[in-house]
């Protein structure tokens, strides 16, 4: 079975898995949280979201550093579960980030030409498709100066939020939406934090992976809870939590709100850069996720080929690029946050039920086997109570893969 080639340390690690998670949750999340949960509801939710992450980040650094080859919850749940546990696994995380990876190009359109959102979509999805097939390595460099660029918009947002708008910190602790409201908002906000776990999918790429994995996964999800908690903090404290929900670019609303509305296209800039890191490690996961799942017949044999130069697994990318343009061409970017949560939840689900068989580990002061349990029925209670429509989308879809998988021909 061809290798891929170990490359990446703890730095290269990490920045994939910042370019993974920044994007999505600031520049397209906060809006539908806060109208589910409101503004103090908002926070509570983030919270929530940040400490079950935290949970299953544990979890996938504990599997990945035991399993490090590419495929992630789909290795994990074959070899501590059973087959079919790591199929579900690995159909929800295809279908689930497939949504995603497509819901982002077209944010990407939306930002960049809303006239032609659906054309820039398949631009973009080609060029980073592009960036990929030319390696790991050339991925990580490119994450790496896109999460410098959205980093410094977000720190400009925050100053101007803070220094020239009217943070009004009684906004923080009006009163929240329903218990109900609040598991929503925490169910869609995770799909903010899901990137870290393509740390874990790259794992046949990472040197070292026993040690580098255990420290990149929590080192990147800590900055990116931290950031989101300061701007979360910044865009209630200045628009309120109705004005919040009402925002399709609560960023934006940000600055104006400020008196700097010339800042506005720079903040749009750095959304199309963080949207386009999010898509660029996103599609490398779940070609790597396709590799796994070919080399064990659970998907056509011909996408576990890896090119012999650039050693990455070309066909399995190619043909995830083809059905996300499929799909931008065909959907929208409403409902693909819920769908995409409703899936990912379930796929981490099985991350910390696979983490359960693993037993205690005395080298960890953390109680890991505490916060697997806490992780997997999070991750349970979020997806239920997830948009009714989202629910419907995602188990249904999951449904239709397990029928697949027992009526397949068996190799």
């Amino acid at each position: 079975m061809e290798r891929l080639r170990r490359r990446l340390g703890v730095p290269d690690a990490v920045v994939i898995g910042l370019g993974s998670m920044l994007g999505a949750g600031v520049f397209v999340v906060f809006a539908p949280a806060a109208a589910a949960a409101g503004g103090a509801g908002l926070l509570v939710a983030l919270a929530l979201a940040g400490f079950i992450a935290f949970c299953n980040a544990t979890s996938s650094a504990r599997l990945a550093a035991r399993y490090p080859e590419s495929g992630g919850t789909y290795v994990y749940g074959r070899e501590r579960l059973n087959p079919f546990a790591g199929f579900l696994a690995g159909w929800g995380f295809v279908v689930g980030k497939t949504a995603s990876c497509a819901a982002m190009a077209l944010t990407i359109g939306a930002y960049l030409w809303p006239g032609q959102a659906r054309l820039v979509a398949v631009a973009a999805v080609v060029a980073v498709t592009a960036v990929n097939l030319r390696g790991i390595g050339k991925t990580a460099a490119a994450t790496k100066v896109l999460v410098v660029v959205v980093l410094a918009v977000l720190a400009l947002v925050a100053v101007a939020g803070v220094a020239a708008g009217d943070v009004r910190l009684d906004r923080l602790t009006e009163a929240g939406g329903s218990v109900r409201g609040v598991l929503t908002a925490a169910g869609l906000l995770f799909f903010a934090f899901a990137g870290y776990a393509r740390i874990a999918t790259l794992g046949e790429e990472v040197r070292d992976p026993e040690r580098t994995i255990p420290r990149a996964v929590p080192l990147a999800l800590g900055v990116v809870l931290a950031v989101y908690l300061l701007l979360a903090v910044v865009a209630v404290g200045v628009l309120g939590a109705d004005r919040l929900a009402a925002s399709a670019a609560p960023l934006v609303d940000v600055v104006t709100a400020a008196g700097l509305p010339d800042l506005a296209w720079l903040v749009r800039a750095g959304a199309t850069v963080a949207v386009t890191g999010v898509l660029l490690s996103l599609l490398a996961g779940v070609g790597r996720t396709l590799l796994a799942m070919a080399r064990r017949h659970d998907l056509p044999g011909a996408l576990a080929a890896v090119h012999p130069v650039h050693r990455v697994p070309h066909r399995a990318e190619l043909a995830v690029a083809a059905v996300v343009i499929l799909v931008v061409a065909l959907g929208d970017v409403r409902g693909a946050i819920g769908f995409s949560s409703c899936t990912v939840l379930v796929y981490y689900a099985i991350t910390n039920a696979s983490a359960l068989t693993l037993g205690p580990d005395p080298t960890r002061k953390l109680p890991v086997r505490a916060l697997a349990v806490a992780g997997l029925v999070g991750c349970l209670l979020l997806a239920v109570n997830l948009p009714p429509a989202s629910v419907l989308a995602g188990f249904g879809v999951l449904a239709l893969g397990a029928t697949w998988y027992a009526l397949r021909p068996r190799p």
